[in-house]
C-alpha cells in the first residue's frame, strides 16, 4: 500500500495542517517529529523506548545502510523492519545529503556522485538508480528521491543547474522504482531563491510522487528567515492531499514555524546529538546537565514531562552519569529530548484543532527564549 495523507483540520489563522498518514505499518498523526536512526538504529534507544516516546515514524539512511551492513543482508533479514525489530513506519533518506557533506563539486556528475567511504576511504559511486535499488531492498515505507543538496549560499546560477539535474535524477529514480509496497517522495530544492523553489516544486509535482519534501535548508548556517522563505516558496505548490516533509529541521521554534508554513513531517539528529553532550530540551530553553548547579538538583529535567527519564531520575543523577562518562546518561537524555520534540508536535496538533496556533507559538517562544537565555 502507498502512504495516504488525510487532512483533518486547518488552523483558521495560519492554515497549518492537522492530519494523519497511513502506511503499511500503521497510521500516525501529523504534524510529527521523526527520530533519526541513521545506521538502522536511533542512537541509544530500543524500538520499545521509541514507542514509549510516541514516535509515529523513524528515519534510516540509505548511504550508511549501503556501507554497513549492506542492502543485501538487510533484504535477507526481511527488510529494515525485521532487521531492526521495529514494526512501525520507516522512511529512508536517499543518500543525497552525503552529496553535500562528503562529495566535492567536481565529484558530482550527470550520471551520479563519486564518494570516498567515510569508513575506509574506498571510492564509491552512487546514482539515482542505485539509491532507489538500495531503498527497494531496504523495504522502507517511504523512499526518497536521490537529489543534490547544495549549500544555501550557492549562487543562483549554480542552484538552477543543480535543481535541473535533481529533476532529471528524480525522473530516473522514479522510472526504476519497483517496490509496490513502498512510497516514493520527490524533493524540492532551490535554496533561498523564490523563482527556483517555484520551478523545482512545480516540475517535481508534475512527476506525481507519493509525497514531497522541502530540502536544502538548515545546512549552511543561513539566516532563519532564508530557511523560512525556502519553505514559504515551496509548500504552496504541493497538493493538499500529499505529505509535506521538511528535511533536517528539529529546533523547537523551527518546528512550530514550519507547521505554520504548511509542513507535516520533520526529522533531525539534534535530540540525540545534544544528549550525547549532556544537553536537554526544556520549555525554558536548553540546559546543560554538566553545569555544577545541577549537582544537588533532585528534581526531574522537567516536572511535567511524561518521559521515562523524567518519571524516574533526577538532574543530579543524570549529571553524575554524564560527568562520569556513563552511557546511561546519554540514553536518558536522548529519551527525554526525543519525547520533548514529539510532545511538542502533540501540543501543536491540539493548538491547530482549537485554532490557536499563533497564540501557542507566542507563549512557547516567550518562555523558551527569555528564560532560556540564562540557562
Amino acid at each position: 500500500m502507498k502512504v495516504q495523507y488525510q487532512l483533518l483540520h486547518k488552523d483558521k489563522e495560519t492554515g497549518a495542517r492537522r492530519g494523519t498518514i497511513t502506511t503499511n505499518y500503521g497510521t500516525f498523526d501529523t504534524p510529527m517529529f521523526m527520530p533519526v536512526g541513521t545506521k538502522a538504529t536511533v542512537k541509544m534507544l530500543t524500538p520499545e523506548e521509541l514507542k514509549d516516546c510516541a514516535a509515529g515514524i523513524i528515519l534510516a539512511n540509505t548511504y550508511h545502510c549501503w556501507l554497513r551492513p549492506g542492502e543485501d543482508i538487510i533484504a535477507k533479514a526481511g527488510g529494515l523492519h525485521k532487521f531492526m525489530n521495529y514494526d512501525g513506519p520507516i522512511l529512508t533518506d536517499s543518500g543525497g545529503y552525503q552529496v553535500f557533506s562528503l562529495a566535492k563539486p567536481k565529484d558530482i556528475t550527470e550520471d551520479g556522485v563519486y564518494f570516498k567511504s567515510h569508513i575506509d576511504g574506498q571510492k564509491l559511486f552512487l546514482t539515482p538508480e542505485k539509491s532507489i535499488e538500495i531503498q527497494n531492498k531496504l523495504d522502507s515505507d517511504i523512499a526518497m528521491s536521490f537529489d543534490e543538496c547544495p549549500p544555501a549560499s550557492a549562487s543562483h546560477e549554480y542552484m538552477q543547474k543543480s535543481i535541473e539535474r535533481t529533476l532529471r535524477w528524480a525522473a530516473r529514480g522514479k522510472a526504476v522504482h519497483k517496490n509496490e509496497n513502498q512510497s516514493l517522495f520527490g524533493i524540492i530544492q532551490g535554496g533561498p531563491y523564490e523563482d527556483l523553489r517555484k520551478l523545482s516544486a512545480i516540475e517535481t509535482v508534475k512527476m506525481d510522487f507519493d509525497g514531497y519534501s522541502v530540502g536544502g535548508v538548515a545546512n549552511d548556517g543561513e539566516p532563519k528567515e532564508d530557511m523560512y522563505n525556502a519553505i514559504r516558496y515551496s509548500t504552496p505548490y504541493i497538493p493538499e492531499d500529499k505529505t509535506r516533509y521538511l528535511m533536517g529541521v528539529g529546533e523547537p521554534l523551527d518546528i512550530i514555524e514550519g507547521v505554520i508554513l504548511g509542513i507535516d513531517l520533520f526529522d533531525c539528529v539534534i535530540p540525540t546529538r545534544l544528549a550525547r553532550h549532556g544537553n536537554a530540551f526544556t520549555k525554558d530553553g536548553k540546559i546543560n546537565l554538566k553545569n555544577a548547579k545541577y549537582k544537588e538538583d533532585f528534581t526531574p529535567i522537567e516536572d511535567d514531562c511524561d518521559c521515562y527519564a523524567c518519571k524516574n531520575y533526577t538532574k543530579a543523577y543524570i549529571r553524575h552519569l554524564v560527568t562520569s562518562n556513563e552511557a546511561l546518561g546519554g540514553r536518558l537524555l536522548s529519551i527525554h529530548n526525543i519525547r520533548f520534540l514529539i510532545k511538542l508536535t502533540e501540543d501543536i496538533r491540539k493548538a491547530i484543532e482549537e485554532d490557536r496556533l499563533l497564540s501557542f507559538k507566542e507563549q512557547f517562544k516567550t518562555r523558551y527564549e527569555k528564560i532560556g537565555k540564562n540557562r
